[in-house]
């Protein structure tokens, strides 16, 4: 897609202005992500100067976010490729994260006041996601309702609010967009969750069923916890370096009791509920966009 590489092009340029040279080779060694969100800003606002630059914006977020998220997670890898934490140190990887929050709040400074406010309340969610999912972390969580908050606030919050600025920019029911935008990316979340689980360390360019060793009780634990007999098991795995043995016992288990189909039901439920506000003819780029996201298998 031609705009996204112009999305590229536009957050090289407000890097540039910074003139900062350490600035710009840090953004050389990113590792590029889907994009998802600039797909959805330019599905539904098109392709102009105003939504490349709101694009270059929330990709300077989220890149911002996973910095961060890379050090909290003490993450070697992200996307396949070595970390800026792995490759230097957690202080340069915290840095370059608040270089990029902070030029895209200066250049979400110059844009609709609207929809500053719409992006930017969006991160604070996100902020607070991340402590969510940083303190969930320090036990078992068997709550869904907390889950659920927890990833809408860290993953679904700004995918919600690009959605919903994108509407204000082209003048369409910002409401329906932020709904999609909202379920788009919870079922986004549940998938990646999903995929740590069925998905080989090469196919996810980390270690596979590093969630549980990192205490993140995901959709599918949740599940399996609930309909487990041995949950006392399951318990004393949590947060620990799972052996092949182990992983062997959680994958049969979650097979025995449907826990995998489940959790993709529940991650392909809300993408329908979304794609049913959308019109029939000129969203269907937004409906593909869905169906992509809830039935990738990377």
């Amino acid at each position: 897609m031609e705009a996204l590489e112009d999305v590229k092009k536009q957050i090289i340029s407000y890097i540039k202005e910074l003139e900062d040279s350490r600035s710009l080779e840090l953004l050389d060694l990113l590792s590029q992500g889907k994009m998802l969100r600039s797909k959805l800003i330019l599905k539904i606002a098109g392709v102009s100067k105003q939504s490349i630059e709101l694009c270059a914006v929330v990709e300077m977020i989220q890149s911002a976010s996973l910095l961060h998220d890379d050090v909290i997670d003490e993450a070697d890898t992200r996307r396949g490729k070595p970390s800026i934490n792995a490759l230097f140190n957690n202080k340069t990887s915290i840095m370059f994260g608040d270089i990029l929050y902070s030029k895209a709040f200066a250049q979400l400074s110059l844009m609709d006041k609207k929809i500053a406010y719409t992006i930017a309340s969006a991160v604070t969610k996100l902020s607070i996601g991340e402590l969510q999912d940083v303190e969930m972390a320090d036990q078992f969580n068997t709550s869904y309702d907390r889950y659920f908050n927890m990833i809408y606030n860290k993953t679904a919050s700004l995918i919600e609010a690009s959605a919903a600025a994108a509407a204000i920019l082209a003048s369409k029911d910002e409401k329906v967009f932020a709904l999609y935008g909202k379920n788009l990316g919870l079922a986004f979340q549940m998938i990646d969750d999903i995929l740590d689980i069925t998905q080989t360390s090469e196919q996810l360019g980390k270690p596979a069923m590093l969630d549980f060793v990192e205490g993140k009780v995901t959709i599918p634990y949740l599940l399996l916890y609930e309909r487990i007999e041995d949950k006392d098991r399951l318990r004393s795995l949590y947060k620990k370096e799972l052996s092949s043995e182990d992983q062997e016992w959680i994958k049969s288990q979650m097979i025995k009791h449907n826990v995998l189909i489940d959790s993709i039901s529940q991650a392909q439920k809300l993408g329908y509920e979304a794609v049913e506000l959308l019109d029939d003819n000129e969203d269907e780029d937004l409906k593909n966009i869905m169906n992509q996201m809830i039935n990738r298998t990377f």
